[in-house]
């Protein structure tokens, strides 16, 4: 399947996402082990929502960045597979005494499929199935045919994530296939790069404070609770303002360009100013990326991939406006 652009994207799509993992936690303490754990809140966490959350090293560098829900019994953390084994069994290390279960749920009958429904035309065909949608982003509905989850905004569009089984698969997708563009996974990854949204991967494990992803500004981090792990420095980075740096939205034509790559700035060619976030094939032979970088950079507009010699990078309009921390 070739690669699709962002405008052929924005008029409505459908993809299986791959790639994903998704942990469970069953047992009555399972929200409070993973408030004191996650850079969100999870005891208030509501059934009828999502929301993002990170994982930190004790230098408050991200682990992992989940999309989070629960049922009536159970917490899902959902991530790239990847990383997911690794992660899981970090976590598992400090349950001790907490009553709560750590799982692989990825292939749970109930889950084993996840779509990615967007653009324009996505809350229309959507509608054959639910008659009430989630309204706003992070919103959720649980449905008999699964559990469908918007998730933030790109293109102009809402977007969703619906987690199903095989079974309701094999007529779902057909289906709305009938009705909009049908897209590849890393059709789902463009889009969530135009969210602005960061997911962290295995090149970019502990590279990263949370506001670098800009990961409190998609409401990742909640700066009331309590302590969990790297929390002394996520505060800090908030609060003295240190932290110069955010990720944004670019254009690479080349598409090798992938993430955990280096960029310059080429008024400062000596060493690197920030790095590939995330990235996927745009359609037009390149990529679109999320780099995180130095404010300075971003400001000045002349970066470019590798080296100060390498391919210049094209600045995209951000779908959220990167609100600096020099307080």
């Amino acid at each position: 399947m070739s690669s699709l652009s962002p405008t052929q994207l924005a008029a409505g799509f459908v993809a299986r996402i791959t790639g994903l993992g998704l942990i469970a936690l069953d047992g009555e303490e399972s929200a409070s082990f993973l408030h004191n754990q996650l850079t969100n809140d999870v005891e208030h966490l509501g059934q009828g929502e999502a929301r993002l959350a990170g994982y930190c090293s004790p230098k408050g560098r991200l682990l992992a960045s989940f999309l989070m829900w629960r049922s009536t019994s159970t917490i899902f953390l959902q991530l790239p597979h990847e990383i997911q084994a690794p992660v899981q069994k970090r976590l598992s290390m400090f349950v001790l005494r907490a009553k709560t279960k750590l799982s692989d749920a990825t292939e749970a009958p109930s889950n084993a499929v996840v779509l990615g429904i967007g653009g324009a035309q996505a809350p229309v065909a959507l509608q054959a199935w639910f008659e009430t949608l989630p309204a706003t982003p992070y919103a959720k509905v649980d449905h008999a045919l699964g559990t469908l989850i918007r998730v933030a905004d790109a293109f102009g569009a809402p977007r969703y994530q619906w987690l199903m089984s095989t079974e309701t698969a094999d007529t779902v997708l057909p289906a709305l296939e009938g009705k909009l563009l049908a897209a590849s996974s890393e059709a789902w990854q463009l889009s969530e790069i135009h969210a602005g949204v960061p997911q962290i991967a295995k090149g970019t494990q502990e590279q990263f404070v949370p506001q670098m992803v800009n990961y409190e500004l998609l409401g990742g981090v909640n700066f009331k609770k309590g302590c969990y792990p790297g929390q002394e420095i996520v505060a800090r980075s908030q609060y003295l303002g240190k932290l110069k740096r955010r990720t944004t939205l670019v254009s690479i034509p080349d598409a090798a360009a992938a993430a955990g790559m280096e960029v310059f700035a080429t008024a400062d060619p000596e060493q690197p100013c920030g790095m590939i976030v995330n990235a996927a094939p745009n359609g037009n032979g390149g990529v679109d990326a999320l780099v995180e970088m130095k404010l300075a950079a971003i400001e000045a507009g002349s970066v470019r991939l590798g080296s100060a010699e390498g391919t210049a990078l094209v600045f995209l309009d951000m779908p959220y406006a990167l609100e600096p921390l020099d307080l």
